[in-house]
């Protein structure tokens, strides 16, 4: 039997203009920047997760560092992910992504009662912010929790 697996710490999309990128993530969706430089930039996007944008080809050599090596990875198309945004906020965000010209490419209620939005980033990754009750497994954690990282 395997050890535990206790969440997914990092979800990585790769980017053509990774400045570009960053803002859309910075400007539009609120997400606060922990490091940048010319080839990545992690995001905080909530407790314990982190989404990291990858300047697209810049990340095809192992990367050496004092701690250990960082295998080369890389890839390329649209991707999906999902956001996890607090039960009720779903009108809110409709709401700001308009006012802030993003287009809703589609959306969604879920059987269990979780609800999704469905927009692309710049570089033409499919963006989705969802409510809990999509999974068996989706805690329906109060707003304030996620906000204090519980």
């Amino acid at each position: 039997m395997a050890p535990p697996i206790t969440g997914i710490l990092e979800t990585a999309i790769y980017v053509d203009d990774i400045k570009r990128a960053a803002a859309f993530y910075r400007d539009i969706l609120g997400l606060k920047a922990m490091i940048a430089d010319d080839r990545l930039v992690a995001f905080d996007a909530g407790p314990a997760s982190v989404l990291l944008l990858f300047r697209r080809g810049a990340t095809l050599q192992d990367v050496h560092l004092p701690g250990g090596t960082i295998p080369a990875h890389d890839s390329s198309g649209p991707y999906h992910f999902a956001l996890r945004i607090p039960k009720g906020q779903l009108d809110a965000w409709r709401d700001h992504l308009v006012a802030k010209g993003v287009v809703i490419t589609a959306e969604m209620r879920w059987p269990q009662g979780g609800e999704s939005l469905y927009f692309n980033d710049p570089d033409g990754h499919v963006v989705e912010l969802a409510t809990p009750g999509i999974w068996s497994n989706d805690l329906d954690l109060p707003a304030s929790a996620l906000q204090n990282g519980i």
